[in-house]
């Protein structure tokens, strides 16, 4: 009996991995696509495409579509929602009693009412209540690239290691090389605040401070991010690799990043509603921002860089006055004790 995987989520992301998985694998398991919103649902099944997220790019008739959830049936559940949804996705597992191996696409904190800070990484959410493994999927991965096939690589982390080698497998192609990890702190916590720096790095370019400044705010925002995740009890060396800075540097750089055009929109005078508008999909760093300050706080780590993307967010400070205010920060070592 084949695999039966349900991808919970029909934006970007989650229809490319349902495309790869239904038609890239060696052992093809059957896929199913869950959608929220029911038009949106018939639209892909009838044009068998995703327009709004995935325009041209073909969903396979092996990939079944669906949004109602109560008859989706699965061995291994994948959560491509973003974190914003994640608390009415789970809720909605919880009723479909669904307890398969649950794997989170989604990066960033998500909310934790009750807790100090009120933000947690997904899987702390999860492990206490979830019957099955939970776990995360992340690294460099353009949602476009994953669905035309070409290379790409990742890494899976779980609370059961072998639950993180057999989605390793599962995931693996000629095309698409998932690698393994037992920091699944780590993973997560590189995923969860890789958008808030490609704001910066948008800004930076749009307000045309070239190469240097790019490479440098890069480099001190992989510091910045293995104080948190160690504060928080990742592992340092967790933030060198595909989750940290593997997605950090893409997200940073590369021209599909949505994060990277909402920088580059401040540094254009736009208005934030209006480039969040013009943009329409999410853009996790403009939230994420927030709760990383928060955490950051909470936990007594210093990140000046995720600090000043806040406060231009909130108009506090104008773009150019924010990057004086970094620049103007005393030095030091460069390397100190996380």
């Amino acid at each position: 009996m084949a695999l039966r995987v349900a991808i919970l989520g029909g934006g970007a992301w989650g229809t490319a991995l349902a495309i790869h998985l239904a038609t890239r694998v060696r052992e093809l398991p059957v896929v199913t696509l869950y959608m929220r919103n029911a038009e949106a649902a018939r639209t892909t099944i009838a044009a068998r495409e995703n327009r709004r997220y995935l325009p041209g790019v073909t969903v396979p008739p092996e990939v079944a579509v669906t949004s109602e959830l109560h008859r989706v049936a699965a061995d291994v559940v994948f959560v491509a929602t973003p974190v914003a949804a994640f608390p009415a996705v789970r809720r909605a597992l919880d009723n479909a009693s669904s307890h398969a191996p649950l794997f989170t696409l989604a990066k960033g904190f998500v909310p934790a009412p009750g807790r100090a800070p009120h933000y947690a990484l997904p899987h702390e959410v999860l492990a206490h209540e979830w019957k099955a493994p939970v776990g995360a999927v992340s690294g460099p991965t353009f949602a476009m690239e994953v669905a035309q096939g070409l290379p790409t690589a990742l890494v899976v982390a779980s609370t059961d290691a072998a639950a993180s080698r057999d989605t390793a497998a599962l995931l693996s192609s000629e095309s698409f090389r998932a690698y393994t990890s037992d920091d699944l702190t780590g993973v997560e916590v590189g995923g969860a605040v890789k958008n808030v720096y490609a704001i910066a790095a948008g800004a930076s370019d749009g307000l045309g401070f070239g190469d240097n400044a790019r490479a440098a705010l890069v480099t001190r925002a992989l510091a910045e991010s293995t104080r948190l995740c160690v504060a928080l009890g990742g592992r340092a060396e967790t933030l060198a690799g595909l989750a940290g800075l593997g997605d950090l540097v893409l997200t940073c750089t590369g021209n599909q990043s949505r994060n990277r055009r909402v920088g580059l929109g401040l540094a254009r005078g736009q208005r934030l509603d209006t480039i969040l508008a013009e943009l329409g999909h999410v853009a996790e760093g403009v939230p994420g921002a927030h709760a990383v300050r928060d955490i950051a706080v909470h936990h007594g780590v210093d990140m000046p860089i995720v600090d000043v993307v806040c406060r231009v967010l909130d108009a506090e400070v104008p773009l150019r006055d924010a990057v004086l205010m970094l620049l103007a920060r005393a030095t030091g070592a460069e390397q100190r004790a996380h």
